[in-house]
């Protein structure tokens, strides 16, 4: 069957590595070096360049040289260059390709399989589109593997024996993943994960640039490529020079043309002290996804025995310096945080090739998303869509489920199965994956009639949706096809106090939980509104919120109204 590697397809760089003598090696590239900068140049005459024969280019052709393409995997963007249009996937081929032909090289074989990591926190839609590019490329993606699972696969398979709870704190240069895990004696038992697919190295960069170069009315940094490119380049160098150094004198001369033809350029002292204050606001954020991958695993803080940092942004001391204040243990360097991910992979490729004994190494994942569909149910107010959940996160995969639903109106004869992904119960507040169109029902009355609807979720995190009649066996299923809808950060709901503007709804929220302990909202239609009152707050929407203020307090006005009623025929009272 050949040859299975592992690939690291990162935001900044990107790593190839494969299993020789039972071990992970990572192979090198034309350049003969282990990291490849994740940049490609497309020439007029449609030539290609890889890596750092193409980042050159980023400060010459910016119109046609791209990097950074991870971000909008998975996003409905178009890239152009020389009037041709390109999708990120495409583009990430090409990135593909260059890797696996220098691995062809290293090796002197042919490459035809891989194993190709993405954030733990990547949705379908974006896995999907990751799965596409290696397809482009020629290959076939054996497996999709989240990347702090890669991590925790380079650390298991050096400490085989250990007994332990770790968590995988992964902040590369486009994307946060959390992932809390188990070893022992060999088995990898993922979980937990939580993330933001939006939260990177990158995102410091950018706010180094926006203080080193602030808009004038005699120029625009933004509006000039090039002056965009040396001055990204240059928040970069100083990024990582602050790492270990105390202050870094950034130098950019004739950045710029003013007012006149006048020439502007950028000289500034930057100190560690004010690159931390700048970046703390993003860094302070990573907080809650560490703890809510800890309460979804059922563990605390004083649970965990090992703290993993991967990624190249966990280099910068804040950073470290937050974990260890949250997670109260000190992280450890125990894995190699820029090749560690491809190292996983590799050993994932050798598991599935069998060059590495799965009898000594047992991997499991989960679940990122709760997934599930937006069925209409009946409640004592009326009709009302909801988020019904098939697959949990943080399920063990692979894993299929089902759920049994009926027709909603009369002689229905065909169903709509929308599919989403998210946390909350408002379907408008997740991600429409798609859709699943099922015809051919016996005509009935409500209630009469069932439909089947089951979800499979596999070990690459790709969705399969199935549809059936129950009293026919017509039956429908497909991949679904996605929107292009970027992915939304779960809410931490417990935290709606904290929001703005909070303490005026407190009392009613009061009311509506003591309400629905008492078992007064039978059909869950005072928790829906709870939980969109609360979402509402956390994303600072306060017209709606207000809105659901109004309509929570209608709804508990009319459910004590029949609670009275009910008691009053407890007791015999016969009132008007």
């Amino acid at each position: 069957m050949g040859r299975i590697v592992g690939i690291d397809l990162g935001t900044s760089t990107s790593e190839i590595a494969c299993i020789v003598d039972g071990t992970p090696k990572l192979l090198p590239n034309s350049q003969g070096k282990l990291v490849t900068p994740s940049v490609v140049h497309i020439g007029e005459d449609g030539g290609v360049l890889v890596g750092e024969a193409a980042a050159e280019y980023l400060f010459t052709r910016p119109d046609c040289t791209f990097m950074e393409v991870k971000r909008l995997t998975g996003g409905g963007e178009v890239l152009k260059a020389h009037g041709k249009e390109y999708r990120p996937e495409e583009i990430q081929a090409l990135l593909l390709g260059y890797l696996v032909r220098c691995a062809e090289e290293s090796l002197k074989e042919k490459i035809e399989r891989a194993v190709i990591t993405v954030p733990a926190y990547f949705t379908d839609l974006q896995r999907r589109a990751t799965a596409k590019a290696g397809e482009l490329a020629g290959l076939a993606v054996e497996r999709i593997l989240n990347e702090p699972t890669a991590a925790a696969l380079d650390y298991g398979l050096a400490n085989l024996k250990e007994c332990k709870n770790v968590l995988v704190y992964d902040l590369g240069g486009g994307t946060l993943d959390v992932t809390v895990l188990e070893l022992f004696e060999g088995v990898i038992d993922v979980k937990a994960s939580c993330g933001n697919n939006h939260l990177g190295g990158k995102d410091f960069d950018e706010i180094i640039m926006g203080r080193l170069a602030e808009p004038s009315d005699s120029a625009d940094p933004s509006a000039d490529e090039r002056a965009l490119m040396r001055l990204k380049k240059a928040a970069e160098d100083c990024k990582i020079a602050l790492s270990t150094r105390e202050e870094y004198q950034v130098s950019l001369p004739f950045l710029l043309t003013g007012a006149e033809g006048k020439p502007l350029s950028v000289e500034k002292t930057v100190r560690r002290e004010d690159f931390e204050d700048w970046v703390a606001e993003k860094v302070n954020s990573t907080r809650e996804p560490m703890m809510s991958a800890l309460a979804d695993a059922a563990l605390t803080p004083g649970d965990l025995q090992v703290v993993l940092l991967v990624g190249g942004s966990t280099r910068i001391p804040c950073v470290k310096k937050l974990v260890e204040e949250t997670l109260g243990t000190v992280p450890r360097s125990l894995v190699d945080p820029d090749l560690t991910v491809a190292r996983g992979a590799a050993i994932q490729a050798g598991l599935i090739e069998g060059s590495i004994n799965n009898e000594d190494l047992v991997l499991t994942d989960v679940c990122p998303y709760t997934l599930g569909t937006a069925p209409l149910q009946h409640g004592i107010f009326g009709r009302r869509v909801f988020f019904d959940p098939i697959i949990p996160r943080n399920t063990t995969i692979p894993a299929e489920k089902s759920k049994i639903y009926h027709p909603a109106v009369d002689y229905q004869t065909e169903v709509t199965i929308d599919v989403y992904q998210g946390e909350s119960s408002d379907p408008a507040n997740n991600e429409r994956l798609g859709e699943l169109n099922l015809s051919g029902i016996p005509p009935a009355k409500v209630g009469k009639e069932s439909v089947e609807v089951s979800f499979s979720y596999d070990m690459n995190g790709i969705l399969q949706v199935k549809a059936s009649v129950l009293s026919t066996g017509r039956q429908v299923s497909a991949e679904i096809s996605t929107t292009g809808i970027k992915a939304k950060a779960p809410l931490d709901l417990s935290r709606w106090e904290e929001a703005e503007g909070a303490r005026k709804f407190r009392p009613l929220i009061r009311k509506a939980e003591k309400l629905m302990a008492a078992g007064g909202d039978p059909g869950g239609d005072v928790e829906l509104l709870v939980r969109r009152v609360k979402e509402a707050l956390l994303l600072k929407n306060t017209k709606e919120a207000g809105d659901l203020r109004d309509q929570l307090l209608g709804m508990l006005e009319a459910l004590e109204q029949l609670l009275q009623l009910q008691d009053d025929r407890t007791l015999g009272i016969d009132r008007p």
